[in-house]
């Protein structure tokens, strides 16, 4: 897999201008219920102050704006937050707003926010531990940070199988973590790991190939990868046929902490 150049952040940008309609439409990214699920696991008192980085077209920040006092969310694509504003205003929430912001560097005060929060967006990052580090830094001791992404096989080749053909589909796409890496992760920046669950995304390859407006040459070799995993089981991702049609399986993980306290 390509590794992401300094450049990347452009990549970004491309690819979500173009995906945002799709990408804010799937059902499986503005599922009430998975939604309800992360705000459940992380439990914001009403007073709470959130800030979702990366936050596309603003599912997750309007489920907190729905619960807690007052929301923001960041992204670094200007198309997807036009999509967050006009679902914000359809819902009626004043509580929340959207703006322009790099996750890396956020531009927020120390110990800013109660709860810092990311969703399916760890694996567009070029460098996810200076992210995780940025979310810990605006969060307050005591405070929740809380990340949702894709997970991938704690078997490095498996890993970097599934990781090929979803950079394929997406140059965006840096890298998938296993749980293992996520969990060191959390536990390098001082956060003590309070609630952890899995979930899956089943796709069917041609709509997720077309929701990416993946380059024709991109998407028949990611299509034949994916055939041939499920073949031969290379990647953990288990790709079958069901109704004349390819599908396969991304697993996630979530994972809450509580920001200790710095020592004396």
């Amino acid at each position: 897999m390509e590794r992401a150049g300094p450049d990347h952040k452009q990549v970004v940008q491309h690819e979500f201008s173009q995906q945002a309609p799709q990408y804010a439409a799937n059902p499986l990214i503005s599922d009430p219920a998975r939604i309800a699920r992360l705000v459940r696991a992380v439990s914001p008192a009403p007073t709470a102050r959130v800030l979702e980085v990366a936050t596309g077209p603003g599912h997750v920040a309007l489920g907190f704006a729905a619960v807690c006092r007052e929301v923001v969310g960041i992204d670094l694509t200007a198309a997807p937050l036009a999509l967050a504003e006009r679902l914000r205003q359809e819902r009626g929430l004043a509580n929340a707003r959207f703006a322009l912001g790099d996750a890396e560097a956020t531009g927020f005060a120390d110990g800013a926010f109660d709860v810092v929060v990311c969703r399916y967006a760890f694996h567009h990052f070029a460098d996810p531990p200076a992210v995780l580090r940025e979310m810990t830094r605006v969060c307050r001791a005591g405070g929740t940070v809380a990340l949702e992404d894709l997970v991938v096989s704690e078997q490095p080749a498996r890993a970097a199988y599934q990781n090929r053909f979803e950079h394929l589909r997406d140059p965006s796409h840096t890298r998938a973590y296993p749980l293992s890496e996520l969990l060191a992760l959390l536990t390098a920046n001082g956060l003590e790991l309070e609630a952890v669950y899995s979930d899956a995304l089943t796709q069917e390859v041609e709509r997720w190939l077309a929701n990416a407006h993946t380059l024709p040459e991109r998407a028949a070799e990611a299509r034949a990868l994916i055939e041939r995993d499920a073949r031969e089981d290379l990647s953990g991702a288990r790709p079958y046929r069901a109704d004349g049609r390819l599908w396969f399986v991304q697993r996630t993980a979530a994972l809450v902490g509580r920001k200790l306290a710095a020592p004396a």
